[in-house]
C-alpha cells in the first residue's frame, strides 16, 4: 500500500459516529462519514480522477449480522459524492476473530491471506489507481492483507482512505 488517509482521529464524536454506523445499523451515518472525509481531505489529498474505489470486505458473518458491509456504505456513498465508482474487488474468506483487543502482530496474523481477488470481480485496467476504503485505520494490518491481494491480482497502486485513526495508546488517553 503506497499511503493511508484518515482525516479524521477516533475520538468522540468521530467515534460514536463510526459505531453507530458499525454495530448501531444506522446506515445513513455512511453518508454523513463521506462528507466529513471528503472535507477533511480537500488540503490534503483525494483520489484521483479515473480511481477506482474498493471497500474492505468483513467477514460474511459479521456482513449476514448486520445487513450490510459498512466499509462498503462508505465506500458507496464517497463514489456517489466524487464521481467514481465502487467495485467489490476482494473477497474476504474465513472467519476471523475480531480485531479490537489483538496486538498489532496478532492483527496481522489474523489477517494474512484472508482477502482474494473476487470470483466475478470486473477488474479494472491494469495501473488504475485503486482506493481501498474503511471506516477506521489501527495498525494498517487490514489495509495491508487487502492491498496485498490487489497487488497479487496485478492491481494497483493501491491507497488507502479511511474515515478515522485509532491514537497511539497515551494519547487516546489524554496523556
Amino acid at each position: 500500500m503506497e499511503a493511508a488517509h484518515a482525516p479524521l482521529a477516533l475520538t468522540h464524536p468521530a467515534s460514536e459516529v463510526v459505531h453507530a454506523l458499525k454495530y448501531g445499523g444506522r446506515r445513513g451515518g455512511a453518508h454523513f462519514m463521506a462528507e466529513m472525509m471528503i472535507r477533511g481531505a480537500r488540503g490534503a489529498w483525494l483520489p484521483p480522477s479515473g480511481a477506482v474505489l474498493v471497500p474492505i470486505p468483513t467477514t460474511p458473518r459479521r456482513e449476514r449480522r448486520r445487513g450490510y458491509n459498512q466499509a462498503r456504505e462508505l465506500a458507496r456513498e464517497l463514489g456517489s459524492l466524487l464521481m467514481l465508482p465502487c467495485l467489490d474487488l476482494l473477497e474476504r474468506v474465513g472467519s476471523q476473530e475480531s480485531q479490537i483487543a489483538l496486538h498489532p502482530d496478532e492483527r496481522r496474523a489474523n489477517v494474512s491471506g484472508v482477502f482474494h481477488l473476487g470470483s466475478g470481480a470486473a477488474l479494472p485496467p491494469v495501473a488504475t489507481p485503486l482506493v481501498l476504503v474503511d471506516d477506521v485505520l489501527t495498525t494498517g494490518a487490514t489495509a495491508g492483507a487487502a492491498a496485498e491481494a490487489l497487488r497479487a491480482g496485478g492491481l494497483g497502486p493501491v491507497k488507502l482512505w479511511a474515515f478515522a485513526r485509532t491514537l497511539p495508546e497515551p494519547h487516546a488517553r489524554g496523556a
